[in-house]
């Protein structure tokens, strides 16, 4: 799916507001919660949804958002780059997690700004 209306930190606040307070990182080839050094290997995460985005002025300059569960119910965004300047560990990391953990149907609240 490409984002056009919208940047990466909107959508990171407004699942912030739906619950998905955790950031993530890859450390040594495991998804690691920033905040309670939890580290979880690719079957123990669920991709509840992926945005992608393009560049304003660069259209291959391309990032990955992906809304993560943990089978310990941490949920969390992590924000990727695509193409030229990604990091590899990241997508290496999302190719290995089980097809039956990748959803990608989850929904977010109508954003409601006055």
């Amino acid at each position: 799916m490409k984002e056009n209306s919208k940047n990466e930190l909107d959508y990171i606040r407004r699942y912030e507001a739906a619950g998905f307070t955790d950031q993530f990182q890859i450390v040594e080839d495991q998804l690691q919660n920033i905040k309670s050094k939890n580290r979880y290997d690719p079957r123990d995460v669920t991709i509840l949804k992926e945005h992608r985005y393009e560049g304003m002025s660069n259209p291959s300059d391309m990032s990955l958002l992906y809304v993560i569960e943990t089978s310990d119910g941490s949920r969390g965004t992590l924000l990727a780059s695509y193409g030229a300047n990604a990091d590899n560990s990241i997508h290496s990391f999302m190719n290995l997690i089980p097809e039956a953990n990748v959803k990608d149907d989850f929904m977010l609240p109508p954003d409601h700004k006055g």
